[in-house]
């Protein structure tokens, strides 16, 4: 495995016990739908994502327009826990069909007291505002300060949660019906593929290299996912692991859900998942020169799946130890391949964080 250089979190941090080496990455149409409306609610703050904004104004009728605008608490500020799924389900349908299955409490709880982009915290000493009067207390403490459309929406809540249950339902799937489920069907295929490579990543050289390869905001050690966010917390969740979605447009946002007794969730923006410092064209120039040779994309094979000595890798691909020695130096010149030594041995390792900065494709490619 290659060396992961130490990279710089910040002091506010949520560190994520998972209880297992379970993580799993899988799509979720509810919650890109949701990061989409996120979208509409906050347009000033996604300027390049105008075009898409533009899009579904378009394609959405009025009432849905003025729908979205009623309940933005949830899209623009809460985002709660429950739009963000820890188990892969069949269709939207089911998404919803499981967040029906909750209690009123518990979806209460979930949409006035949970977020998962930081801008609640995370409480756990009270129980849902429908039945403790400290919870309701602070829901409407919360929702003052974001102004009278979030005070009303929360009173609805409160007052008929049946009702504003039906409402939050019938917004999510009249926006799918009259714009998201067309938006779906091209961004799924490519979140599924995210998704596999990622999957195939982690299979092959382990969680730390593969979160080093997705942003300079996640980050893996002694057993624990940190993820760099203006909040400070831990959690071991219910002990079953991770569940990783990728997102396109989430961009440039990380999500995450850490509730106790729940199976946390992180929602990791692809178009940023390579985030570490940048580099120069110089840089990427010469690495795809480096990678213009049939023998080296063969060492690579090999390497990114173990480290492998001179010999081992003249032996596996039949060529002379010095020819060997030549196409690592030009793969060590390009800084795709690292170096350490074990005894009178030194071993080549493939870096895969430079090589998905190259490029998914270019990975899983190796990897196949």
């Amino acid at each position: 495995m290659c060396a992961i250089p130490a990279r710089r979190l910040s002091d506010m941090t949520i560190t994520i016990s998972p209880g297992t080496q379970d993580f799993e990455f899988t799509v979720s149409p509810l919650a890109e739908l949701v990061a989409s409306l996120h979208l509409l609610a906050e347009p000033d703050h996604h300027e390049a994502r105008g075009t898409w904004i533009a899009q579904a104004h378009d394609r959405l009728d009025d009432s849905l327009l003025k729908a979205i605008s009623r309940t933005d608490y949830l899209w623009r500020v809460s985002r709660p826990a429950i739009f963000l799924p820890s188990v892969r389900r069949a269709s939207l349908d089911d998404e919803l069909d499981g967040i029906d299955a909750l209690s009123d409490e518990d979806w209460v709880s979930s949409v006035l007291l949970t977020s998962s982009c930081g801008t609640i915290q995370l409480r756990t000493d009270l129980g849902s505002p429908l039945v403790d009067e400290r919870a309701r207390d602070l829901a409407r403490e919360r929702a003052a300060v974001r102004g009278a459309r979030a005070s009303s929406f929360v009173e609805e809540v409160l007052a008929d949660p049946e009702a504003a249950r039906r409402a939050v339902r019938t917004v999510i799937s009249d926006y799918d019906a009259q714009f998201f489920r067309g938006a779906w069907s091209q961004l799924g295929p490519h979140l599924t593929a995210e998704a596999r490579g990622r999957s195939d990543v982690l299979a092959t050289v382990g969680i730390e290299p593969t979160l080093a390869g997705m942003s300079h905001h996640l980050a893996y050690a002694d057993g624990q996912v940190i993820v760099d966010k203006l909040q400070d917390a831990r959690t071991t969740g219910d002990g079953t692991g991770l569940t990783f979605l990728p997102t396109f447009l989430g961009d440039p946002h990380i999500l995450v859900t850490y509730a106790p007794r729940r199976r946390p969730v992180v929602q990791y923006p692809i178009q940023r998942a390579i985030s570490a410092d940048e580099v120069g064209l110089d840089t990427i120039q010469a690495r795809l020169r480096a990678l213009d040779h049939p023998l080296r994309l063969r060492l690579l094979r090999s390497l990114v799946r173990a480290p492998r000595s001179t010999a081992e890798l003249a032996d596996a691909w039949a060529v002379s130890p010095p020819e060997v020695s030549r196409h690592l130096a030009a793969l060590l010149e390009a800084h795709l391949v690292t170096t350490r030594r074990e005894g009178r041995f030194v071993l080549y390792s493939a870096d895969t964080v430079a090589l998905q900065r190259l490029g998914s494709d270019l990975l899983t490619g190796l990897l196949r």
